[in-house]
């Protein structure tokens, strides 16, 4: 038995496409569709699992760009002052994360995780008693990082076959950077 994923996956989609899917009722429909299904999303899972470590890095580095952005707009009262505050410590471990090359891809998913929290808090607090131009700059670098977050993620599972032209999606290595930017 073979340990790492990689050669598990493939495995598992000879054993699907060779053994499981021919003896299944070709009459039915649903069981068919299913099996598909299943041998799709384990080929899907097995092209990106190297690259999984890469995406977090990559997520992890846009959010740090955006929060930094985000910090250097914020003006307010208390509310959004210690908001920037974490923020900005958000920012300072994120950054060390990223910054550190035997960092475990556990350790920056949880510090993307932490700064998605940090951000949304934010926002929130900016949005309640920060200035008109404190939020419309915050406004434009939070839509322009979802935009570019779609794009990854729509690239990302672009295999899946829903987009309508999938040849105007790039591909997730294109889109994969280090450090990120918004």
């Amino acid at each position: 038995m073979q340990m790492r994923p990689q050669l598990q996956l493939q495995a598992i989609i000879k054993a699907l496409k060779e053994d499981i899917i021919p003896a299944l009722d070709q009459t039915n429909q649903l069981a068919m569709q299913s099996a598909q299904l299943a041998m799709g999303t384990l080929a899907l899972i097995a092209q990106h699992l190297p690259l999984e470590f890469r995406y977090d890095c990559d997520e992890l580095g846009r959010l740090i760009a955006a929060a930094e952005t985000l910090s250097a707009q914020m003006r307010g009262a208390e509310r959004t002052q210690s908001a920037r505050d974490g923020l900005a410590a958000a920012v300072r471990i994120g950054s060390d994360v990223l910054g550190r090359a035997q960092a475990d891809p556990a350790e920056v998913l949880e510090a993307v995780r932490r700064l998605r929290s940090a951000a949304v808090q934010a926002v929130q607090a900016a949005h309640l008693d920060g200035s008109e131009g404190t939020w419309t700059s915050i406004a434009s670098t939070v839509l322009s990082l979802s935009k570019s977050q779609l794009l990854r993620d729509r690239s990302w599972l672009v295999m899946q076959g829903w987009e309508p032209d999938p040849k105007s999606v790039p591909p997730i290595d294109d889109l994969l950077q280090a450090g990120g930017a918004v």
